[in-house]
């Protein structure tokens, strides 16, 4: 659960540091943004690490972290899309959605 847990943290910063700039940010230099980004993209890096390293020492796989990975970070973006950026969820994107979810069972599947 700690894995999780930090991946999702993760993810929260890194999504923020790619995409709070289109709404928040429109009016500002995009050298400010970039150091603004990193600097949200250092406190990723230092929940990411760990996750992946407790997850690995746990017995995962690095493919099972990395899929999990993207799983959490499509919810996550799911969630600033539409409650940061307003932008409607259609058909579209759940069911992608669903697709990478299909592969995160997958390769929990033993």
């Amino acid at each position: 659960m700690p894995t999780i847990a930090l991946l999702l943290l993760s993810n929260l910063f890194m999504t923020t540091a790619w995409y709070w700039h289109l709404k928040a940010g429109a009016g500002v230099p995009i050298a400010r943004v970039i150091a603004i980004s990193w600097g949200l993209a250092l406190f990723e890096y230092c929940l990411a690490v760990p996750a992946n390293r407790l997850g690995y020492a746990a017995g995962w796989s690095a493919a099972q972290l990395k899929i999990t990975q993207e799983a959490i970070s499509l919810l996550v973006f799911a969630g600033f899309a539409v409650l940061v950026l307003g932008e409607p969820l259609g058909w579209r994107q759940a069911a992608a959605f669903m697709l990478i979810l299909a592969a995160v069972a997958l390769l929990a599947w033993r």
